[in-house]
Formats: structure tokens, C-alpha cells, sequence
């Protein structure tokens, strides 16, 4: 009789673990990923530019910025944006849409984008566009992204 109520009391305990290890659900990696692009936001915010493109990028990132020039891996990227004028310049963005692969370890998000620089003299310029970002799911579960 011990021997049962210990392979039952076992039973319960594995059922427990996998019921609470079970992976997010896609509706659950679509909040991640809007919660990660409003992060990163924040930071670029609150640090600097190019530290959040630094800390959110993947080791492979890639972007793809003026002139079609592609900036390839992490340490590049923090070079690229550490190299421009960006003291006195502001990003703000928003995901308008928003997909995770089946599989759960792919996820792209588009919508628009508003830079804000102020010059030495300090007129106002903004630009406005559309940004299509490709996150990658970490072995951690955090997101970072692959493509900008």
C-alpha cells in the first residue's frame, strides 16, 4: 500500500511540473513580443538609442538603414548607432500588427515610426515611416530581435 501512495503521490508531482512548464501559448508570445517592443522603446527613451538597439539585438541581428546599408551583428549595430548625432533625437513606436510563428521561436511585428531631432539651433525635425522587426525567441524565453 506505501509503495502505491508513493508511485501515486510520483504521478501527481510529474503531472504538476509539465501542467506548469507547459509553453506560452501564441496569444501569450504575441504580449510578450508588444511588451518587448515597449521595453525597448523605454530604453531608447530613458538610456539611449543605441543602447536598446544593443541590448535587443540578437548576437546575428542585422538592420537595414539608409541607402540600403546593412549593419551586421550586435557590436556593429551599437557602433553604427554610438557613430550618428543621436544626443538630441527621440524614437517612439508602436507594433500595429504582430504574429508568432507555429512553432513559437519566430515573431515579426510591424507599424509606425516617428523620429524627433532637435538641431544645435534647435528646430525640430521628424520623420515618420514603417518598421518591420523579425524577434527571436532566446533559450531564457526573452525576446530579441533578428532583423530592423
Amino acid at each position: 500500500m506505501k509503495n502505491n501512495k508513493t508511485f501515486l503521490y510520483g504521478v501527481i508531482s510529474v503531472l504538476l511540473f509539465t501542467a506548469c512548464s507547459q509553453p506560452a501559448s501564441r496569444e501569450e508570445m504575441t504580449k510578450e513580443i508588444f511588451e518587448t517592443e515597449k521595453a525597448f522603446e523605454k530604453m531608447a527613451k530613458d538610456k539611449s538609442i543605441s543602447e536598446a538597439f544593443y541590448y535587443y539585438a540578437d548576437e546575428k541581428a542585422v538592420i537595414k538603414r539608409e541607402h540600403d546599408t546593412l549593419i551586421d551583428g550586435k557590436e556593429n549595430i551599437r557602433a553604427y548607432y554610438e557613430a550618428r548625432e543621436l544626443k538630441n533625437a527621440s524614437v517612439e513606436w508602436t507594433p500595429d500588427f504582430i504574429e508568432v510563428s507555429e512553432s513559437g521561436d519566430l515573431g515579426y511585428t510591424y507599424g509606425q515610426y516617428l523620429w524627433t531631432i532637435i538641431s544645435a539651433e534647435g528646430d525640430t525635425s521628424e520623420f515618420k515611416g514603417v518598421f518591420h522587426t523579425v524577434w527571436k525567441r532566446q533559450d531564457d524565453g526573452s525576446w530579441k530581435y533578428v532583423w530592423d
